[in-house]
């Protein structure tokens, strides 16, 4: 069974197997998580998102898919690229938010991921409200990880990321 696991931090810190990145759809860098991820880990990983732009997704990657690239210079193994939809008021999005995580964690699967480090994806300048992205995360995680996973890891930045996440949590009781 999946441990899910709670953090307040720098996800480009984690030493896990796999860093779940909140990309935008270009692939090619961009601001909050996916630029820190970029910058952190080097020209490697924006060299294969530019490969992957050439042959798979030459339209962006859409939404709630995930994609995966080298760590570059990150304590990482792989990053684990997800773009995340942009919540509206009156548009219900939520299942493309679910489908991150869980797609996220099947491509972790695929590569053998024992351990993966996962932001609050579109909770930054895509709005989505906190708690409920919270409780989506959270579920789609419980519901979707491997049983080869060991640990997910929700890195979550600031203080009142990770004080929601942990209200959330603990209202749904925490079952791993």
């Amino acid at each position: 069974m999946t441990n899910i696991t709670l953090i307040m931090g720098d996800i480009t810190e984690q030493k896990v197997d796999a860093i779940v990145n909140a990309a935008n759809s270009s692939l090619l860098g961009g601001g909050g998580v996916d630029g820190a991820i970029h910058r952190r880990g080097g020209p490697e990983i924006l060299e294969e998102c530019r490969a992957l732009r050439a042959t798979r997704y030459g339209k962006g990657l859409p939404a709630g898919q995930a994609v995966a690239t080298t760590a570059g210079r990150l304590p990482a193994r792989w990053v684990i690229h997800t773009a995340g939809p942009v919540w509206s008021a009156g548009e219900d999005r939520s299942d493309t938010l679910a489908s991150c995580y869980r797609e996220a964690l099947r491509v972790a699967g695929e590569l053998g991921a024992r351990t993966v480090a996962l932001p609050a994806v579109s909770t930054g300048v895509y709005r989505w409200p906190l708690a409920d992205a919270a409780r989506i995360a959270l579920t789609a995680v419980r519901e979707a990880a491997p049983k080869s996973l060991a640990e997910a890891r929700f890195v979550l930045f600031g203080e009142e990321a990770y004080g929601v996440f942990e209200e959330v949590f603990q209202g749904l009781g925490k079952g791993n």
